[in-house]
């Protein structure tokens, strides 16, 4: 997940208790990989919220949902046949026509592709050491986009990004700026914006005070011996400079031998921009039998870092939301409209997946019923929140009530996910699902990004959650408001 420069503080955060006897009935039913459409019962809907049946259908897809192991089998494929998929790589290609065949195997209705292209940022090695009398290896990893170089020089500790910014011009010439801040562990994930402030802020505040490098504390909660990476950049018109993160308990040993006199540390890094490079957009569909043309859009982004194998982030968004369009193609109803499922391109180098997506669909906007993105790892979902438009609607409060036996709550802060930033500034609506991120930072951006540290059942109450979401989303007969915003008056 990529928390862009110009969405810092961006909220991150992201009752019917028995089932009907129609549920029970449905559950006893086997489902039906290719089943046909079945038109909504005649009984009238709660005004513009889906029909009964259709609810009652959300109330059996929820319970079946938690039951099935589709989005393990998708994620364990992907981790395990791709691997880490950087954008720009050749994983990159090999996760764009796995992602293709993983949705024609399993059957939707339509699989297509579309073009994103972006700067490409490749990193070949990197290493750091104290130099001197205290001489040892530090764990760092260049920050994505920093440029490459070897450098030595003294550190200079600053306890805040505000502090660095105050450094006077000159003060840190042939020196490297050490900006020792630590993220605070939050269930909704907002400790990451002050965090991520010094990722993408601190290389040019350390260039305008002279520095010869950047050297952070790692944006992380956890106390492993591993560096998290994540996308930094240089104000326009400085020369840049190495930058790289430091793990945090190496931070912490920088800090207590400052307190012992002054450190220096070599930074090498091998890294830096190599032309542009086309990937794809990769978007499935389960078409509607309603109103085809009107669509539900959930998704996740299926580039990652190089560090670990991208489980939480984001392979967990893609399978979460690929099994739940799944799971409602599997019913004996087909919804009133289309499900989308998207799989963003390059999200984690500057959200280029989902302003490509905004881009190709930004003559549709009123037709987007509305759009929510899995990009929080796999913890489970506590709440749910909906745009302006659509938070006090019937359907959002028929989502709500389908979603309680599952454990989630009604929020009215949050926002769109990453990729659906750019869609919703077209005027899309968007639905957030929180998810509990409590641990979220001890693996984000790091060698521990792996399949073992994803709870297959916290996985089961995704899918029902998004499953849910879709399915009675797609089944409203009023929508969430989207609608095109009309352009800045110049």
């Amino acid at each position: 997940m990529l928390v862009a420069s110009s969405h810092l503080d961006l909220p991150m955060r992201f009752a019917r208790l028995s089932l009907s006897l129609a549920v029970a009935l449905a559950l006893s039913a086997p489902l039906a990989l290719h089943a046909q459409p079945v038109a909504p019962d005649s009984a009238t809907p709660a005004r513009n919220g889906a029909s009964p049946a259709a609810v009652n259908q959300a109330d059996a897809l929820r319970e079946a949902a938690l039951r099935d192991d589709t989005a393990w089998q998708v994620l364990e494929s992907l981790t395990t046949e791709v691997g880490p998929r950087v954008a720009g790589s050749a994983a990159d290609a090999r996760a764009v026509a796995w992602m293709v065949a993983k949705f024609k195997t399993l059957g939707f209705d339509k699989v297509w592709t579309e073009p994103v292209t972006f700067p490409k940022w490749v990193r070949r090695g990197e290493s750091a050491e104290v130099m001197g009398a205290h001489a040892q290896p530090l764990h760092v990893t260049a920050l994505g986009g920093s440029a490459g170089g070897s450098v030595t020089g003294e550190i200079v500790r600053f306890a805040t990004l505000a502090d660095l910014e105050a450094a006077p011009a000159g003060s840190l010439t042939g020196k490297i700026a050490f900006l020792d801040y630590r993220m605070a562990r939050m269930k909704d994930g907002s400790g990451y914006g002050p965090g991520s402030r010094g990722r993408s802020r601190g290389p040019s505040a350390a260039i305008r005070a002279g520095a010869s490098a950047y050297l952070m504390r790692s944006v992380g909660t956890d106390d492993h011996r591993n560096p998290h990476t994540g996308m930094t950049r240089y104000d326009e018109g400085l020369v840049p400079v190495p930058a790289a993160a430091v793990s945090n308990p190496d931070a912490d040993q920088l800090a207590r031998l400052l307190q012992r006199g002054p450190v220096a540390v070599k930074l090498s890094l091998d890294c830096g921009w190599d032309g542009e490079y086309t990937s794809q957009n990769v978007i499935a569909e389960v078409r509607g039998h309603g109103k085809p043309d009107e669509v539900v859009t959930i998704g996740g982004h299926l580039d990652s870092w190089d560090l670990g194998t991208g489980a939480i982030d984001d392979g967990a968004g893609i399978a979460i939301t690929t099994a739940a369009a799944l799971l409602i193609k599997r019913q004996p109803m087909r919804p009133l409209r289309t499900v989308r499922v998207v799989a963003f391109a390059n999200e984690e180098q500057g959200l280029h997946g989902g302003r490509a997506y905004a881009e190709a669909h930004k003559a549709d906007v009123a037709r987007q019923q509305i759009m929510a993105e899995s990009d929080f790892g796999a913890g489970r979902i506590y709440a749910i929140t909906f745009s302006e438009g659509g938070r006090s609607s019937d359907a959002a409060h028929q989502i709500e009530a389908a979603l309680a036996p599952l454990g989630i709550k009604t929020d009215t802060e949050g926002g769109p996910g990453p990729d659906v930033i750019a869609s919703a500034a077209n005027g899309v609506a968007w639905a957030e699902l929180q998810q509990d991120g409590t641990d979220y930072f001890d693996l984000h951006h790091t060698p521990d990004d792996t399949l073992d540290k994803v709870d297959p059942a916290a996985l089961r109450q995704n899918v029902a959650a998004y499953a849910v979401f879709a399915w009675l989303a797609a089944n409203a007969n009023g929508t969430f408001g989207s609608a095109p915003k009309a352009a800045a008056p110049r």
